[in-house]
């Protein structure tokens, strides 16, 4: 049985084809995170960097609903 996919919170492109770990860049914890889940956080963190925030602010509602463990490890 599949799952059905999550509607992202923008257009992004999935890159990969299976669960990726991601490191906090800030704190070093790790996280293994779906491909959806990578293109979002990929997204929030160029987002970030320049400096787009109604980008960041919708990715870490995302991750709040769909992924509450990885954002209290990667983005909190």
């Amino acid at each position: 049985m599949s799952k059905e996919p999550r509607k992202l919170p923008f257009d992004c492109e999935i890159l990969d084809a299976g669960p990726v770990e991601v490191q906090n860049p800030y704190s070093g914890e790790k996280y293994t995170l779906e491909p959806d889940a990578v293109a979002v956080y990929d997204t929030i963190k160029g987002a970030e960097s320049m400096g787009i925030h109604k980008i960041v602010q919708q990715g870490c509602d995302w991750f709040r609903e769909h992924e509450p463990r990885a954002y209290m490890v990667l983005l909190d």
